[in-house]
């Protein structure tokens, strides 16, 4: 199963400073537990605020894992410039391929993100490395899509991670539907992420 944690340093206490600080610590504990994808998913931010995050991300990475790979929500610029291991497109960012036209170094990791079955279909002929479906649970302004959906996203020709009200409890539905894994933000924030990966691996 594979695991995709999605960052959001707004839900740690404290000031800026100590948001930031959580938001590292976090990543590092994700990549020593070898969690496969970490987004760093901080819209907010300016670019060069994001920039310098994105920095201390990579570092927190590379320094516990040779597993885990860093993608960048949106930012095809900074995640080049800054070394991340590739980029998480929304449906109005640029296509994967001009992604690959502008990459420096070796392959990205390209995730899309979909949330009806013509989005799965795009990302697959687009040549995505996987689509991140949503939300199959629960999303806050978004009805859930439900596990019927997202045994029918499986179907294409493209990885397919759920995300949206993934728990512990029904993460194994998800997989049962045909999902190569899960995605979430409280999934790995709101729990002890070493405990999410064994609960999850095992």
């Amino acid at each position: 199963m594979l695991l995709y944690y999605i960052t959001d340093r707004t839900q740690f206490a404290g000031d800026e400073a100590s948001r930031r600080r959580a938001l590292l610590d976090e990543i590092a504990k994700a990549a020593r537990c070898n969690v496969d994808f970490i987004q760093l998913r901080e819209k907010d931010l300016s670019g060069r605020e994001l920039e310098a995050l994105t920095r201390d991300a990579v570092g927190a990475v590379r320094e516990n894992s040779s597993r885990t790979r860093l993608l960048i929500n949106s930012r095809t610029d900074v995640a080049v410039a800054c070394g991340a291991d590739g980029v998480h497109l929304r449906s109005q960012d640029v296509l994967p391929g001009e992604v690959r036209a502008v990459w420096r170094k070796g392959a990205p990791v390209i995730s899309v993100s979909c949330h009806a079955q013509a989005d799965v279909a795009r990302a697959a002929a687009e040549g995505a490395d996987f689509a991140v479906f949503a939300p199959v649970f629960e999303k806050q302004g978004f009805s859930a899509a439900g596990l019927e959906a997202l045994r029918a996203a499986c179907e294409h020709p493209i990885k397919v991670l759920a995300l949206g009200g993934v728990t512990l409890d029904n993460a194994r539905a998800c997989v049962e539907a045909g999902a190569a894994g899960v995605a979430g933000i409280r999934l790995f924030q709101g729990n002890h992420v070493a405990k999410v990966v064994a609960a999850l691996s095992g």
